[in-house]
């Protein structure tokens, strides 16, 4: 997952995970941009290391489109340059608020796909999707979704399900599928914090830390994740099956029929899914960008040898065999594998971490 523009983004959501980071990285907003040496060496090393008949690379941030269309006519060049006649396919995750024509055509033509962030109906959008100023998101959003609809650009949804959005199941299910989507992702909230942290210090915490920790307000509760799934799923199931798609219950499908699953978080390892900061920097994963996960710096190292430490190994097998024993022995064990390592962040009943 590269993120040209770093942490950049318009937008103030206020459970975002990644907008601090800039704390790491403390220069001038307008010198955190790839460069084009290192996003060509980027681009080559994901290209000529891979085994997979299709090359896909996902942009993220942030608000990735913030480092300008210029800069992603070069991505789509330095693909070509080093493609070699391969598969390429791009995906772009974004916060739906800063769109336009030309772009909606240039995303078009090169068959990008879209990953928009909306958290549903405009109470629940608007809740923690604001920008700076306070005000809400919702209304630019729905903008940008018709212009994708408008220049038929291939798109899904991501909404987090935060401790608002968790009592709406029904009616945030339904909105999604009234606004054209037919993919979805719910991601929970789970954040917890260091609230004795300094300005220049980041105040999200990894969920292994040992520094004492306060969950945020918007937190889901994990009753209340589950209530909404499966409130979603019985809609789902009585009139959606094969229409509509949604990744959480796809991966249980998958993981029933001993399919390998399509995303890391519930698979029995993880390890795959490592962030390449604007500057090069490689961290074990989007989320645990800490400097204690850093593996180094794709100037240095290849990615192949960085994703292939001895470090991001354990870290990928960690998520299994650091699983506390009352979940390995749990009936569903095989559905979820202790889900994202990321939210473990509670004791279990007999007092495990």
């Amino acid at each position: 997952m590269a993120k040209p523009i770093g942490s950049a983004c318009n937008l103030n959501c206020s459970y975002c995970y990644y907008l601090e980071k800039e704390k790491l990285y403390p220069t001038k907003p307008h010198q955190k941009v790839m460069s084009e040496k290192l996003l060509e060496t980027y681009i080559a090393q994901t290209i000529y290391s891979s085994t997979e008949a299709v090359v896909v690379f996902a942009w993220h941030g942030g608000e990735p489109i913030l480092s300008g269309m210029d800069f992603f006519r070069k991505i789509i060049q330095l693909q070509k340059k080093h493609g070699k006649g391969r598969v390429i396919e791009n995906s772009l995750q974004r916060n739906g608020t800063t769109l336009t024509d030309e772009w909606c055509k240039f995303f078009a033509d090169n068959q990008f796909l879209i990953g928009i962030s909306v958290d549903g109906p405009q109470h629940c959008h608007d809740r923690y999707r604001l920008y700076r100023s306070g005000q809400g998101s919702f209304a630019k959003c729905m903008n940008d979704l018709e212009l994708l609809i408008k220049y038929k650009v291939e798109f899904n949804t991501l909404t987090t399900v935060n401790d608002y959005i968790s009592k709406f199941p029904e009616e945030v299910y339904g909105f999604l599928k009234s606004i054209g989507s037919r993919y979805m992702q719910f991601l929970p909230v789970v954040e917890w914090v260091d609230a004795a942290a300094k300005p220049d210090e980041l105040r999200i915490l990894a969920a292994n830390t040992t520094k004492v920790a306060e969950v945020t307000d918007w937190t889901v509760d994990p009753v209340d994740y589950g209530n909404f799934l499966i409130r979603v799923f019985d809609e789902w199931v009585r009139k959606d099956v094969g229409e509509y798609f949604v990744l959480t219950f796809d991966c249980v499908l998958e993981n029933m029929m001993g399919v390998p699953p399509s995303v890391c978080v519930v698979a029995k390892t993880c390890g795959h899914a490592g962030a390449v900061e604007y500057n090069g920097d490689v961290f074990a994963c989007d989320h645990f960008v800490f400097p204690e996960y850093k593996l180094g710096n794709i100037s240095q190292s290849s990615l192949p040898d960085l994703m292939n430490s001895p470090f991001q190994l354990k870290f990928g097998q960690d998520k299994r065999d650091l699983l506390p024993a009352f979940c390995r022995k749990c009936e569903y064990i095989n559905l979820c594998n202790g889900e994202c390592p990321k939210n473990r962040i509670v004791k279990t009943p007999n007092g495990e971490t």
